[in-house]
This record gives C-alpha cells, structure tokens and sequence, in this order.
C-alpha cells in the first residue's frame, strides 16, 4: 500500500512535470507481471484468449471500416467533403504506399486497446504537409518530456536495427485511452490482468484436463518405502504410458500390492464451466462490447438485438471516434486550417434500421420538407434523378400567425379572396 501511495502522490505533484512521466513509468510496472493464478499476462499473449482477441477484432474492424472524411465549413452553416484538401487521401484511402487506411486505423486501434496508447509517425513534405503515416509499435515507444525545454518527445526503436529514434512531439500522431494526466493512457491488459489472467488459466485447465483423458489426477499407492529415484522412474513410466489423449483406455498394471486413487476436484465441482462463462462477460464489460456480438445469445432478442447494435454505437464506438477525431484534428491541420476545417467518421451505415423503419423514416421526412427525393437516394446508395432535389410540403401545415389570419378571415367574410 505504501508503494501505490507513493506512486499516486508523485502523480499528482505539480511542482515538476517530469515527475508524471516517471511515475506513469513506475504504474505501468505495477500493473503489468504474474497474476495470481500464476498467468503471465502480457498485451500479446492476452490476445490468445478468445474473448480478448474477439473483443479487439470487432471494435478495430469497426473503426476501421467507418469512412473518415475531411469536412469544410460553409459560410451560410452547414459544411461539405473536403475531397481536394491533400490530406483526405491520406486519412479516407491511402495512409502511405505500404497499406490502406483501413489498415491504419485497424491497427491503431488495436494498439490502443491493448497498450492503451497508439502511436503513428507523420511524414511532412519540406513545406510542412502531411504525406503519410506510420504506425509505431507501442511496446518500443515512449513519450518523454525534456527536462531542459519541457518539451514532449517520443523515444522509439527501429525494429530492424535496434537504434534509438528520437521524435518531437509534432512528428507523432498519438491516440490514448483512459489516463492519469491525459497524455498517456492505461494498459487494459494490465490493470485487468486478474481477471484475464483467470480466464487464461481455466482455458489451460481444460486443454490439461482433456489432454489428460477428462479424468482428474491420481496417486499411486505402495506398500513399501520406495527411493527417489524408484518413484521418479514409476511416475515417468506411469506418464508415458497413460497420459495424452492417444494413450487413453489402456489397461494399467499395478505391481507389488501398489493401488491407485483418484485425486483432484472433477470440472463441475470446480464450476469449470460458470467460471469461463462469467470471465467472458467481464472481459466483455472491460471493452463494453455487447454479448450478442460474442455469439452470446441469451439476452438477445429479435426486438432488442437493433437497440443493442444502436447502443454499441453510441456508448462503445462513439467515445473512441471522438479521441481519433480530436487527436487527428490537433495534430494534422495546421491552425489556420482549424478554423475551417474538421475530420468526422461517418456512422450512419451503422445506425441504420430494418428497411420498413427505415422507408417509415423517409416518408416522414419527405412529407414534412426536409428530405428531398435525392437526400433519400443518396441514403440508401442509389443515383441522383432530375428533379430530384426539390422538397415537398404538406400543404396542410402553417405556421400559428397564418392560422390567426386565416380565422380572422372567416369572421369577417373575407376567407380565400
């Protein structure tokens, strides 16, 4: 207790800023190592777990396959796709020549679930623009800050060479999760590694158990006093024999009045099954992925799977948008151009209904005026028509002082001349 109370008031001393990072320094290893089920529990080997590795996929391919567009504001208000501003390409298509921006964020994304920072190095042309990005591994990249200038920088390795590379903060594009300062931000892996770590060990538990035939351990009993050496000679030639699923079924001959017994608490006992179940749901929870995207269908139902997607939206993908939108518009657009542009994903495919709510929708809109036949079309992916763009009304609707009018009209004979 007294080494996490040191680290969390060193965390919180203003009087030096270089504190911060070296106490961040000393959480990251606190929270990372062994868990008590014995489990090393790592970023990398945290993805063999299915539930882990499935949770990362579906929020990486999720972000990733968002559409991520530069948008330009309008004088009148509204705004419209930035499609000539050079860095579009670069962020909706073409990141650099060796991958596409689906695998950018994709693996961006990953990083930061997992490491709880990703980091990209920008590559600017000799006037100052951007023309590509990297991704850097986050397990080799560090942010510092120079005790001299105050100035962040990020320290990184050249995987091929093992060289230091030294990076200013402007020549990195870095995206975190959950923080103490709001630079850096944590490794779920580590501060969950109890429970991943549990969820790990029961998996091995039952690739041991089948491995050994579903059965539990036993003992060998003799009457007589064996030496060292004899019982390690009879367990090896008892293993050899029995154990491994190939070698099961065989018949076991005990000699010299030796008998066996079965030790070890069997799978039901040891609510093998509720324990993998519930470690599911909790690694579900740490990522806030919904268990119907897990295949767990119990809780889902034909009238509430739609919401649940909604809600994956909206709770799940929209806080992490938001980080990639903020942290892109800070760092890539130059201050002039902040006034006039901003980046968005575009989540609409993601929200959309069934056909029938969706048709439903339309018909409202286009009835009231602010949905045009071609607003309609292009929701749904279909070509522009002529004529298209003009907006309807129901010629019912007025606004309250024309209906005075129009009642004023009729006490005094006058209505309709």
């Amino acid at each position: 207790m007294k080494r996490i109370a040191e680290i969390f008031s060193k965390m919180f001393d203003k009087r030096s800023s270089t504190n911060t990072f070296s106490s961040l320094a000393s959480f990251s290893d606190f929270v990372k190592g062994s868990s008590t089920t014995g489990m090393s529990v790592t970023e990398m080997n945290a993805l063999q777990n299915a539930t882990v590795f499935a949770c990362v996929r579906i929020l990486s391919e999720s972000i990733a396959s968002l559409p991520l567009h530069i948008y330009k504001r309008l004088p009148e208000g509204g705004k419209e796709r930035a499609t000539d501003h050079p860095l579009y390409s670069i962020l909706h298509s073409i990141p650099n020549e060796e991958m596409t921006a689906f695998t950018l964020w994709e693996t961006l994304m990953g990083h930061v679930l997992l490491w709880g920072n990703a980091y990209a190095e920008i590559e600017r042309n000799k006037a100052g623009r951007v023309v590509a990005l990297y991704p850097l591994l986050p397990s080799i990249t560090h942010m510092k800050r120079d005790k001299q200038t105050k100035q962040i920088y990020y320290r990184t390795v050249n995987p091929q060479t093992s060289e230091p590379i030294i990076l200013p903060a402007s020549k990195v594009l870095h995206i975190s999760g959950l923080g103490f300062d709001g630079r850096r931000g944590y490794s779920v892996i580590g501060l969950a590694r109890e429970s991943i770590g549990l969820a790990m060990a029961t998996e091995e538990y039952g690739s041991r158990f089948f491995g050994n035939g579903a059965k539990p351990g036993g003992v060998l009993e003799h009457p007589g006093q064996l030496s060292q050496p004899a019982v390690d000679k009879l367990r090896d030639s008892w293993n050899e024999m029995h154990q491994g699923l190939d070698k099961q079924h065989r018949v076991a001959i005990l000699e010299e009045g030796m008998t066996y017994k079965q030790i070890g608490i069997p799978p039901e006992d040891a609510q093998f099954l509720q324990t993998r179940k519930y470690q599911k749901h909790e690694i579900a929870a740490l990522y806030r992925v919904p268990m119907h995207m897990l295949q767990v269908l119990e809780d889902a139902t034909f009238s509430n799977v739609e919401h649940m997607g909604i809600e994956f939206v909206t709770h799940t993908l929209r806080p992490w948008l938001v980080r990639f939108e903020q942290a892109i518009f800070m760092k890539l657009l130059t201050p002039t151009e902040r006034k006039s542009y901003f980046v968005e994903f575009l989540v609409d495919g993601l929200l959309r209904g069934d056909i029938k709510t969706r048709y439903e929708a339309y018909q409202v809109g286009r009835q009231n005026g602010w949905l045009s036949a071609n607003d309609i079309r292009g929701l749904e992916n279909m070509n522009p028509i002529e004529g298209g763009d003009v907006y309807l009304a129901n010629a019912a609707l007025m606004t309250v002082t024309q209906l005075g009018k129009s009642r004023e009209g009729a006490d005094d004979g006058t209505e309709g001349i």
